[in-house]
């Protein structure tokens, strides 16, 4: 295969010989090469994965037996080499703190249920903690934001932006945050259970009826039938939320997102929008022009949040 440079010497050679008397084209193909350069590459990495070299795969095995990868694997040299790949954004996905089996109530985090918790170690669409990290991927749990900013500096410093995935349109049934900023209160914490909707309202509900855990279909049983204590074939949820898929049954089907419910951001069950909306042209402004519209218009509590 001949080098790229090669390929662009031909192109300037042919556009010479064959363009004697009209010299623009001779330009055309060295500025789509300069085009090309400037494109952004994103490198999508699901974190818990890319350093694990454990290749034991368990069915419903422990952290200890399968293995799991860490902040610390994306090291300088790593880095570097995703660099070179003509990466200029990296994005982590499974960083915000989801539900997982594994015990970490020695550092103050409650234990997640194996009957809302798809898989051990669970999915990262069920976020308990949006102002916090996954500890499974910290070496010191104690210390997981701190591994994880780290990270974003050596991402920085080897030339990388960096993206995560926030999850805004669910969360996990479970949902509590230890890192509240100050003033911020859980999400559901304020809500009126006693009505389906309100527009300040965190989540939807279904008054005065009790969630279900869903019929397990096909063999499937959490852990793979292990014997653990949470695993009973029951979650308390008084009143039952709706799914994070839209279901609004108060048992889920196992194919639904049974492990997440559905954030309220002002849309009634009707479909009504009990908000404000940006005007047509708003979609070619920058973000000042957005800050500027909605500075003086009351927004839904879940927006803030």
């Amino acid at each position: 295969m001949k080098h790229p440079k090669y390929i662009v010497l031909a192109l300037i050679c042919f556009c010479v010989l064959g363009c004697k008397d009209n010299q623009k084209p001779v330009q055309e193909p060295i500025q789509k090469q300069l085009e090309l350069k400037k494109k952004e590459v994103v490198y999508q990495v699901f974190t818990r994965l890319f350093g694990n070299t454990n290749i034991t795969n368990k069915p419903w095995g422990t952290l200890k037996e399968n293995g799991v990868g860490k902040f610390s694997d994306f090291t300088d040299k790593a880095l570097k080499e995703i660099k070179d790949l003509g990466v200029t954004h990296i994005w982590y996905t499974g960083v915000p703190h989801h539900d997982v089996i594994t015990n970490y109530k020695e550092y103050g985090i409650s234990n997640d249920d194996p009957d809302i918790v798809k898989g051990r170690a669970g999915s990262p669409y069920a976020v308990k903690d949006y102002y916090n990290v996954n500890p499974d991927l910290a070496d010191n749990v104690e210390n997981r934001l701190q591994e994880f900013e780290a990270l974003i500096e050596r991402s920085h410093k080897a030339g990388l932006k960096v993206i995560i995935d926030i999850v805004p349109n669910h969360v996990a049934r479970n949902y509590q945050s230890l890192s509240n900023p100050e003033g911020a209160s859980d999400f559901g914490a304020e809500d009126d259970t006693t009505v389906a909707y309100d527009v300040n309202n965190n989540f939807y509900y279904n008054p005065g009826e009790v969630f279900k855990v869903p019929e397990w279909k096909n063999g499937y049983q959490p852990l793979g039938g292990e014997n653990h204590p949470m695993a009973d074939g029951k979650f308390k949820e008084v009143p039952a939320k709706w799914t994070g898929n839209g279901s609004r049954a108060v048992q889920p089907d196992m194919n639904d997102w049974y492990e997440t419910i559905k954030v309220n951001y002002g849309v009634s069950p009707d479909g009504k929008k009990d908000f404000d909306e940006l005007p047509d042209q708003f979609s070619s402004e920058d973000y000042k022009a957005h800050l500027e519209f909605w500075k003086d218009k009351t927004i839904p509590s879940s927006w803030k949040k």
